[in-house]
């Protein structure tokens, strides 16, 4: 199985229904200086926690830069067993032309 791409748009739609868990895999600073608001800050450090913490039937969208790490990434928890995956399409820099980003480590 691999995963799926999803754009902006359908995630931001799939955010409204809270259908999805974004997983934001791009450096320290660049997520403290903006993320999409509930994003998890996905780094080896904190893979294990966010493979305990979500069940693998949880629909997941793996962000970074411009949507081309992300795709890696998702291929990665597709094998780690979660069956709904989907890497997105233009990533943060899309993500940020036609969203608010929150700001911080929160």
């Amino acid at each position: 199985m691999d995963f799926k791409h999803i754009s902006v748009q359908e995630t931001a739609s799939r955010m409204a229904d809270s259908a999805v868990v974004i997983a934001d895999i791009r450096d320290e600073q660049s997520y403290a200086a903006g993320h999409i608001a509930g994003a998890w800050h996905l780094t080896q450090a904190s893979l294990a926690n966010f493979i305990a913490k979500h069940d693998s039937s949880t629909p997941v969208v793996v962000v970074c830069y411009h949507g081309n790490s992300s795709q890696g990434a998702a291929q990665y928890l597709v094998q780690q067993g979660f069956a709904e995956v989907y890497s997105m399409d233009g990533g943060m820099a899309l993500w940020q032309q036609q969203h608010p980003v929150q700001s911080g480590h929160g």
